[in-house]
């Protein structure tokens, strides 16, 4: 035999029983399951990060700034120092408040001794004029002199009353000669230096609370009662960062020459780096959220006239055709030929014929989860 045909003859006997072999395995595939899923239709709207929590911090008291250990840009935590008064005068007015106290209980000692006295004095002129033994002038004097001595010791104890009050109020400028930060926040403006005196309700610094940044957009009047508190919404910033938001408050103003109201999100990522003043983008739906049957775009395979896909039946590759609705994240909506549960093949189905055995990579896919179109 000719060599040439001998080794024709040789790689017929290999390759052949090998392809054969190869042509019986089921296909190689990976699956997913139809799913339903909850879409809403949304319109994008520009919003704008804003401050949930804005303070322009001022003193309590006032005097001349001894330190001011904040600068523009700091993070301070509830409690930090933002500013020192010079403690020295209010300090002499506590001492002073507490001098009032003592002299004022002095004089509780005083008036209670003469009252005591008073009222002695009277109660025996009392017995000596059932006896006769005084004259009606001299009760009537004694009388008088303790009426004056129980007005003493009421004016010794009011005296009492207003040097406690002294000392409070003392107390209070001298306890906030220190400014203080009110909630946890970063440091946008310092509007006091060392050396320059403050006057009561005098600005020091503003702070912000980053932590508590909304989002604020004019929503077409026509959408606004699509939102919904339990429903979540998606913002895009300009560089492509998305945040998760959920409804806080529709404000109760509608502007009439865009026919929009403000409405205020709050920001649920607090780990995306967004800005006060900031535009981000946001999908606001238009309607309300229904259930939909969807299935991964993956498994769609374009088909004469339409789509269709390959749906595991006993473990053969059936094709099914289907009809399209929305797309929905990595989804599509089923407006008809599958149902909720179906499998169906998400890779390797290009190259599948109909009735083919198939061999599905691990359990099916989770289908897309719940989202929105615009």
């Amino acid at each position: 035999m000719h060599v040439l045909a001998r080794l024709a003859l040789v790689c017929a006997l290999v390759v052949g029983p090998a392809t054969a072999m190869a042509q019986g395995r089921p296909a190689g595939v990976s699956t997913a399951v139809v799913t339903t899923s909850t879409m809403a239709e949304t319109v994008a709207v520009f919003g704008e990060v804003v401050a949930g929590r804005e303070s322009a911090v001022a003193a309590r008291v006032g005097g001349v700034a001894q330190d001011v250990p904040i600068r523009i840009g700091d993070i301070v935590s509830e409690g930090d120092i933002l500013a020192r008064l010079d403690p020295e005068l209010l300090q002499i007015e506590l001492a002073q408040a507490e001098a009032q106290i003592a002299i004022a209980q002095a004089g509780i000692s005083v008036s209670e001794a003469r009252l005591g006295r008073a009222e002695k004095a009277f109660r025996r002129a009392e017995t000596l004029r059932q006896n006769s033994t005084i004259a009606e002038a001299q009760l009537e004097e004694r009388a008088s002199d303790f009426a004056e001595a129980r007005g003493a010791q009421q004016e010794a104890l009011a005296r009492i009353q207003a040097s406690q009050n002294a000392l409070e109020q003392a107390r209070y400028r001298l306890d906030n000669a220190v400014v203080r930060a009110p909630f946890d926040a970063v440091i946008l403006d310092v509007t006091t230096e060392v050396g320059q005196f403050i006057a009561s309700g005098s600005q020091v610094a503003t702070l912000i609370d980053t932590s508590a940044l909304e989002i604020e957009a004019n929503v077409p009047a026509r959408f606004v009662s699509a939102l919904r508190m339990d429903q979540p919404l998606t913002a895009t910033t300009d560089i492509g960062d998305t945040v998760t938001l959920t409804l806080r408050a529709i404000l109760p103003t509608e502007f009439a020459a865009t026919r929009t109201r403000p409405v205020r999100f709050d920001v649920q990522d607090s780990d995306v780096p967004i800005a006060v003043g900031q535009t981000v983008t946001l999908d606001v739906p238009v309607s309300s959220p229904r259930e939909v049957l969807v299935v991964p775009k993956d498994a769609l395979v374009q088909a004469q006239g339409g789509w269709s896909v390959f749906v595991n039946e006993d473990g053969k590759a059936m094709p099914r055709t289907v009809e399209i609705g929305a797309a929905l994240n990595n989804a599509f909506e089923v407006l008809s030929g599958l149902a909720e549960g179906d499998e169906v093949v998400v890779r390797g189905n290009e190259r599948l014929r109909p009735g083919q055995e198939i061999a599905p990579a691990g359990p099916p896919q989770a289908a897309a989860q719940s989202g929105s179109n615009g």
